[in-house]
């Protein structure tokens, strides 16, 4: 018997029918499952109505006070920012992730509805393939001394906060001086998180299960600037100068889209990989580069 943790997404999977229809086939099965809700900013919506449905209770995220031990692996419900935050939530328990696609293109998610069954059964028969995917540590050193951070796993962005007006980062690596950016940001990512901001903002796309990191410019305000790839074990730092005029700046430290820090001129951010990593699973006999061909196609 293996103990299946199913995270779900209650925006993506309304009335939980996806969920009961998971937990169900695997029960029938006799396996152990536990359910999750994912907490979506914790606002009254339909995800208060989902702790409990047909006589089974499930387990709030915010309340939840840790993984079991046992856990085989989670299967995540919803789209790709569910699969990131699920991996953030599990990033000290170590437990492999699954994802079901809920959302619409799904890069991270490769279960769809229509396979799910014959998915289940291969996790079952243990006929899964595991990849492991490097992670981010982003470190703040506030100026007054306070030092905080975080983790992602697809990307760190640095941003403007307030008025629209072009930021200025000064950019460390090993720390040698780099270049002064004149931009709208700076994305931070991943080989995982290539697909996401970064692409839209002109950058290269990775092999997810590549070791590197890309430094990709938010609308530069220069016809020179490109993305520039660096080795996993470079050190990034950005720091922040003052402005226009002397002016201070504010900015946001922005990890995979869900969780801020706030940063002012005379703060800095030092980013490398991780010592923490996500597990990937997967049932499909299809490489990335498939996947790609195919979600390319979709947004032709």
């Amino acid at each position: 018997m293996k103990h299946f943790l199913i995270y779900t997404n209650c925006h993506k999977d309304r009335g939980l029918a996806v969920t009961e229809r998971i937990r169900s086939y695997l029960e029938s099965r006799g396996q152990k499952c536990t359910v999750i809700l994912q907490d979506m900013a914790r606002e009254q919506s339909p995800a208060e109505g989902c702790l409990s449905a047909e006589g089974h209770t499930y387990t709030k995220e915010e309340d939840r006070p840790g993984y079991p031990e046992d856990a085989y692996c989670m299967i995540v419900l919803g789209g790709d920012g569910t699969m990131l935050q699920a991996a953030w939530d599990v990033r000290k328990a170590h437990i492999p992730l699954i994802g079901v696609n809920l959302g619409t293109l799904g890069y991270m998610t490769e279960v769809e509805p229509s396979c799910l069954e014959e998915a289940l059964d291969r996790l079952m028969g243990g006929q899964a393939s595991s990849e492991s995917r490097m992670m981010l540590n982003g470190r703040v050193f506030y100026r007054d001394g306070r030092v905080t951070e975080d983790w992602c796993l697809n990307d760190i962005v640095i941003s403007r906060c307030g008025a629209l007006q072009v930021i200025k980062l000064n950019i460390f690596v090993n720390g040698q001086f780099l270049k002064e950016y004149s931009a709208d940001g700076v994305i931070i990512t991943t080989p995982t998180g290539s697909t996401g901001y970064n692409l839209s903002a002109g950058g290269p796309i990775a092999k997810p299960s590549a070791r590197l990191i890309i430094m990709t410019p938010i609308c530069p305000h220069t016809l020179s600037s490109r993305s520039i790839i660096l080795s996993p074990e470079d050190v990034i730092e950005i720091e922040i100068p003052q402005g226009r005029e002397g002016r201070r700046q504010q900015v946001t430290a922005n990890f995979d889209g869900a969780h801020e820090l706030s940063m002012s001129t005379g703060d800095r951010i030092r980013i490398v990989e991780s010592e923490k990593t996500t597990e990937i699973l997967s049932v499909n006999k299809i490489s990335f580069l498939e996947v790609l061909h195919r979600k390319m196609r979709e947004t032709e």
